[in-house]
């Protein structure tokens, strides 16, 4: 029992921080319609730009640092590449950030090359003991942080201007052009938040008991992607439950990989796979996406 709390705790923290990832597909994709593959570098770059600058500026301040220059990354993707494209079919735009997230993620990789750089956090290895149940302190502030940030988030979104502009953008940007909201900012701010939110998550994975920042760190946006497919892609609600069903999923999985040694190893990595598709074939909007109408 106790194992299984552990994993459980585990898994809520790392799914918190998945939605946190998620949730800036998600934004993206409702601004723009467009599937941002383009996030993992996004995520990479904030925390590449903590990582170097927490010696020298102390672990708050680069974090900041790291929050606004991905942030800026983010909007300058959209005005410098994305808006040129405005107007193209989603499908190519989508593959024009697969194109970006190349080039950004090759020259982070670059920079990185085979150090594994430490973020400066503020909680090293400690962890809190409750009973029988051991939790390291970094998880904790990773689901604490995450859960604030969701919040403040939710509430921008349904209780803003920016929000009601995000909103009407999402259901009917032709009229939302018409009635005066300004889709050109509503993308770059989309992307900005976006780029915030990924920073956030890369400090998060790669606290302990990870080993720190490396060149393979952008591929856990991969594990978020499914959280946001199963979620619902225009939902916000089901980013976060996306990110909890994957994160929770992936902790049991990975734990118990001796009880189901029967289905092969790794399990633990294709487990989110495996439930978006199930999700998928009974949902195929996901658990909170919405369904288009089909005239028949």
């Amino acid at each position: 029992m106790t194992t299984f709390v552990e994993l459980l705790i585990g898994g809520l923290s790392a799914g918190s921080v998945y939605a946190l990832i998620a949730l800036g597909f998600v934004v993206i994709f409702k601004a723009t319609e467009v599937v941002n593959f383009a996030h993992a570098s996004l995520l990479l770059a904030g925390g590449y730009l903590t990582a170097v600058l927490h010696e020298d500026l102390g672990f708050w301040p680069a974090l900041a640092v790291g929050i606004a220059g991905a942030a800026v990354v983010g909007a300058a993707v959209e005005f410098l590449v994305m808006r040129r494209y405005r107007g193209s079919d989603t499908s190519v735009l989508a593959i024009v950030t697969i194109g970006v997230d190349i080039l950004l993620t090759t020259d982070l990789t670059r920079r990185i090359g085979t150090d594994v750089l430490s973020l400066g956090d503020p909680w090293g290895n400690r962890v809190v003991t409750v009973g029988d149940v051991t939790v390291a302190q970094t998880r904790i502030a990773a689901f604490v942080a995450a859960a604030l940030l969701i919040t403040v988030f939710l509430l921008a979104f349904r209780r803003t201007s920016w929000g009601v502009a995000m909103r009407a953008a999402a259901e009917n940007p032709n009229a939302a052009a018409l009635m005066g909201v300004r889709l050109g900012r509503v993308s770059l701010s989309a992307w900005a938040v976006a780029g915030a939110l990924a920073a956030v998550a890369a400090l998060f994975l790669t606290v302990f008991p990870t080993p720190g920042l490396e060149r393979t760190t952008s591929l856990a946006a991969l594990k978020a992607f499914p959280a946001a497919i199963l979620g619902g892609l225009d939902s916000t609600t089901g980013a976060l439950a996306g990110g909890l069903i994957v994160g929770v999923t992936e902790a049991l999985a990975t734990g118990y990989q001796s009880d189901l040694s029967f289905l092969g190893r790794g399990i633990g990595e294709l487990a989110p796979y495996l439930v978006m598709v199930a999700v998928l074939l009974v949902r195929p909007a996901g658990l909170f996406g919405t369904k288009e109408p089909v005239r028949v």
